[in-house]
């Protein structure tokens, strides 16, 4: 199965290196032309199955591709919740002094929302359980950066501080392979 993994395109600056987790925020103007060049990009490609995160950016990333009639949107593909801190930067969570910032995986287990045990699982559950149990051979997956970051760590064994030094740009996307375990660019 060939999953095509793409990232929402991009959201206004004032939601840039925020965690913005579940709050229903739209594309920027060039969010907005980002997603119709991914429209363009793969307006000849046939795929099986198409999901899409139902948070308003991956839907308006969808919104221009031709195969949006067939998407099945879902909460599965959500970005993690990040509770009171959601809309919050790195520095201002700093700012008031409840969370003292040690190390990667102490930071994301003091922040508030959902559990990343519970996110992680979701997002396993998604991708190794429900879309391979289907008989698909093509998919396309409008979701975010924490989630794609998330299913690496999970396939390639690495930690979360790992995966989450991999740039997933807005618009970006990837290919997993799931019979071979491996992510690689279109070519």
């Amino acid at each position: 199965m060939r999953i095509i993994l793409v990232r929402h395109c991009e959201v206004d600056v004032a939601y840039h290196k925020r965690y913005n987790g579940h709050i229903d925020i739209g594309l920027s103007r060039r969010g907005k032309e980002q997603a119709k060049a991914l429209a363009k990009r793969f307006e000849d490609e046939k795929f099986d199955l198409v999901y899409c995160s139902d948070l308003l950016r991956a839907k308006e990333t969808l919104k221009p591709f031709k195969q949006a009639k067939e998407a099945i949107y879902t909460d599965k593909l959500r970005e993690k919740s990040w509770g009171k801190h959601e809309g919050k930067s790195f520095d201002e969570i700093m700012a008031e002094g409840e969370i003292v910032y040690e190390h990667f995986e102490q930071w994301i287990d003091a922040l508030d929302g959902e559990p990343y045990e519970a996110y992680i699982k979701r997002v396993k559950e998604f991708f190794l359980e429900y879309l391979a149990s289907h008989k698909a051979e093509n998919i396309l997956v409008i979701t975010h950066a924490g989630v794609i970051r998330v299913l690496i760590a999970i396939v390639q064994k690495l930690s979360l501080e790992e995966a989450f030094c991999i740039d997933v740009s807005y618009s970006s996307y990837i290919v997993f392979d799931t019979k071979e375990q491996t992510f690689s660019t279109i070519k």
